[in-house]
């Protein structure tokens, strides 16, 4: 089953064994929303508001730095996951089309080998008249040094709308920049079945879920105490528990950051 840890990424990442991890999967915060500081330091409810989203979701930390900043930080920990998934192992991480030169480049700095990227293709995004739709976000991925031939074949892109707060069950939208459930179980099929996976930042669950469904392993961290318990519930929910009160230590380990 998943373990969660409550606490910073990078303090994580540097706490877990080398050579210990089959992947990294996972959805950083972007720091985008806009061309202008104001922008990019708006509250992220403010920045990726859907009609549904301001009181569905919570605002999150860590999605205000500025360019210069992000791929500093970006490369400090992809550098440190690096160290921690196995030589040949697998990164995949979200980003936007604004940060999506810069997430390329923190791939590489951070000693990762790109090796291309996946559209996620939204239908339901905003439009705006007199412009290209910006309908897409993209998972840019890469492997830890050379990685053999084989295994199955995965997309190329993926075609499916954004989480809502109306969806039913474990695809109900917990998270303002929450990824598809079932676009994610594809994901995670690049982990060999049975292998580990690392999430350093967890939101509502999802990577994690997703794993869990297709029997891969998985650990993750999350800075927010309201998207920890979040996350938590669902994995009950994945699991077939009743309730997120059955998490208990021994099925869904749980970490508390020191006093």
């Amino acid at each position: 089953m998943p373990t969660l840890h409550l606490g910073e990424a990078l303090a994580w990442l540097v706490t877990l064994e080398t050579a210990s991890a089959d992947a990294l999967i996972t959805d950083p915060p972007y720091s985008s929303g806009g061309m202008l500081r104001s922008d990019r330091t708006a509250a992220t409810r403010t920045k990726y508001a859907r009609s549904d989203s301001r009181t569905a979701a919570a605002d999150f930390a860590g999605d205000n730095r500025d360019a210069r900043s992000w791929a500093y930080w970006m490369t400090l920990w992809l550098s440190e996951a690096a160290r921690v998934v196995k030589p040949g192992g697998v990164c995949a991480l979200f980003t936007d089309w604004r940060q999506l030169p810069a997430a390329s480049d923190t791939l590489q700095s951070g000693g990762w080998v790109q090796r291309g990227i996946v559209p996620w293709i939204k239908p339901d995004a905003r439009h705006q008249q007199g412009r290209f739709a910006q309908n897409a976000e993209f998972l840019v991925w890469g492997t830890n040094g050379p990685r053999p031939i084989e295994g199955e074949t995965l997309p190329g892109y993926y075609l499916a709308r954004s989480p809502r707060a109306t969806d039913p069950g474990a695809h109900q939208r917990r998270h303002l920049t929450q990824k598809p459930l079932d676009v994610m179980r594809s994901i995670v099929r690049i982990v060999p079945e049975g292998g580990l996976l690392l999430d350093p930042f967890v939101g509502a669950g999802t990577t994690l879920m997703a794993a869990h469904l297709e029997g891969r392993r998985a650990m993750g961290c999350e800075l927010s105490l309201t998207h920890y318990e979040a996350a938590l519930g669902r994995l009950a929910q994945a699991a077939g528990l009743s309730s997120p009160l059955a998490c208990s230590p021994a099925l869904f380990p749980i970490e508390e950051p020191a006093a």
